[in-house]
């Protein structure tokens, strides 16, 4: 996790993205807009419990701000967008309505089961990296990390088949990105298995999920 704080005027910043999309790996028997929005709310507590960062809600959604702790900034975005326009556009929202953050983690919002110590472990990799991703088990990337304002020729998108290939290869340096280890995201509905039930937190998802074993 995040131990130390920032310098002035280097704001940490941990946005969570949510899209329509998320809602399509609820598995059979569970409304799939209730399973979006616990998925939203798990992963949102992860971005929210950590120390010295400022929690953002970034969300093509609405109702989203429902599930956020008073003061947090909720940023809407486009729901028709996706792939590398979708982060860009995410990372300008982030710039545009704080601008003092000097750092931030756009964090895909179907990871409920995160380790907060892998946010940051991307911030570190940001001491000597542009950018860091944490790359998603299956391809794509549950979170991208980058120096504010976020590189022109950075283009990938989370769901981009290898999008630290795509980066690397789009970077102006050999050592401009950064990888930390990788987790995994909920996008099809047998991604269910991947949760650790071993894991603390989660407890929107696991009730949901329960719940709807049962009906």
């Amino acid at each position: 996790m995040v131990t130390e704080e920032p310098p002035a005027g280097d704001r940490r910043l941990v946005a969570v993205l949510v899209t329509p999309a998320m809602a399509d790996a609820a598995p059979v028997g569970v409304d799939p807009g209730e399973f979006l929005t616990a998925v939203a709310e798990d992963t949102y507590e992860v971005a929210a419990g950590l120390d010295f960062v400022t929690p953002v809600l970034v969300t093509g959604v609405p109702g989203m701000e429902e599930i956020v702790w008073p003061g947090t900034p909720v940023l809407p975005i486009d729901p028709e967008l996706s792939g590398g326009a979708l982060v860009t556009a995410a990372f300008a929202a982030l710039r545009a309505a704080l601008p003092d953050g000097g750092q931030a983690v756009l964090l895909s919002g179907d990871a409920p089961d995160l380790p907060p110590l892998l946010i940051g472990k991307l911030f570190r990799e940001l001491g000597r990296a542009g950018i860091a991703v944490c790359p998603a088990d299956g391809g794509g990337a549950v979170a991208v990390a980058a120096r504010l304002p976020y590189p022109e020729w950075a283009g990938a998108g989370l769901d981009d088949t290898d999008p630290v290939k795509a980066l690397r290869a789009s970077a102006p340096g050999r050592r401009m990105v950064a990888t930390g280890p990788g987790w995994h995201r909920l996008r099809v509905p047998d991604d269910i298995r991947r949760l650790d039930p071993g894991l603390e937190g989660w407890d929107n998802t696991r009730d949901l999920l329960a719940a709807g074993r049962h009906r």
